[in-house]
């Protein structure tokens, strides 16, 4: 198996680089990465000298070379992404270009040259789940931000080439992740490193927004099982159903610090925000037999314990937007 990971260098696509090549040691992946805000070759650096791994620096707008590669590959992955919330709101445009126009270049690809394609998605593009309603696959599509927006118009482009060129594609739609090697901007790896500096932790709100969370090794692994026995033209959700308010995440991670909850500081709500994401994934249980390994206390305790013994890791991403974060305004 020839695998073509795009926006391989990046937290989720990494988690997938190292977990694929660990279960499948004679498959090869080619890591393809403009190497933009949230990716790191250091994710890969325990494998970069691995024969069956190649990094290519490159941008998946670029057709040309995006046609070439994927003639030569059985499987295409994408994670490559403007991921970022808080960004997409300051300007929405980049996330235009590489969630929409990006995706539609891998599909003229793939309607080309006749291989698999696993869109990666965001179970942000449902929006607010009212009540105690959890949203399954045939759920309207309602984006709150202009990232969200992107990542639905993305989908509803693959959904058109399955329908209308009978592309071999699967559309995964996850929860929340967190593990080893998120990029400092996120709520979890913020929280830790500015814990660790003795800094305040700012909360938008009244951080009682909900989340469901997935620890990463889990929804890699929900994706390489997909690639072996997804089917064509289907959307899966993947979560853990760990619905947990930012305010109790961020207090978990003060107690295993051994920090006062003083630090949390309430800052401006951000324009548009959802107050609970919520989603089932019955079907990628039921239908292909995943389900998650990892127990969220657990998983979270880890990953603090990673990020407090590898300072090396994030001291070189520490940016304005980790150490001193504002209160929304939009100009």
């Amino acid at each position: 198996m020839k695998i073509l990971v795009c926006g391989g260098a990046g937290f989720i696509g990494s988690a997938f680089i190292r977990n694929y090549l660990k279960n499948n040691s004679d498959s090869k992946i080619i890591n393809l990465d403009s190497l933009t805000i949230g990716s790191n070759l250091a994710n890969l650096r325990d494998i970069e000298n691995n024969s069956n791994y190649k990094f290519i620096k490159e941008d998946i707008k670029n057709e040309s070379t995006i046609d070439d590669l994927i003639k030569h590959v059985d499987v295409i992955v994408n994670f490559a992404a403007e991921s970022h919330v808080d960004r997409s709101i300051a300007n929405p445009k980049p996330f235009l270009q590489t969630n929409v126009i990006g995706t539609y270049s891998i599909l003229e690809a793939i309607r080309k040259h006749d291989k698999q394609f696993i869109h990666v998605s965001t179970d942000e593009i449902y929006g607010d789940a009212q009540g105690k309603t959890s949203f399954d696959e045939n759920s309207q599509i309602n984006p709150s931000n202009p990232y969200a927006a992107t990542k639905a118009a993305a989908d509803n482009l693959v959904a058109s080439y399955y329908r209308t060129y009978g592309i071999n594609s699967i559309t995964t739609r996850c929860t929340n992740n967190f593990g080893e090697y998120q990029f400092p901007e996120k709520l979890i790896p913020k929280t830790i490193i500015r814990s660790i500096k003795n800094l305040k932790v700012p909360l938008y709100g009244d951080g009682m927004q909900i989340r469901s969370w997935i620890y990463v090794n889990d929804h890699v692994q929900a994706i390489e099982d997909l690639i072996k026995k997804g089917k064509a033209g289907q959307v899966y959700n993947i979560t853990a159903y760990e619905e947990i308010t930012n305010k109790t995440i961020v207090k978990k991670i003060l107690n295993i610090l051994g920090k006062s909850n003083d630090m949390i500081e309430y800052v401006g709500d951000r324009p548009g925000h959802d107050k609970r994401y919520s989603i089932d994934c019955k079907k990628i249980e039921n239908q292909i037999g995943w389900k998650p390994k990892h127990e969220f206390d657990d998983a979270l305790k880890q990953t603090v314990d990673w990020y407090v013994k590898n300072p090396s890791w994030w001291d070189p991403l520490i940016n304005e937007n980790t150490l001193h974060p504002q209160p929304w305004t939009i100009s």
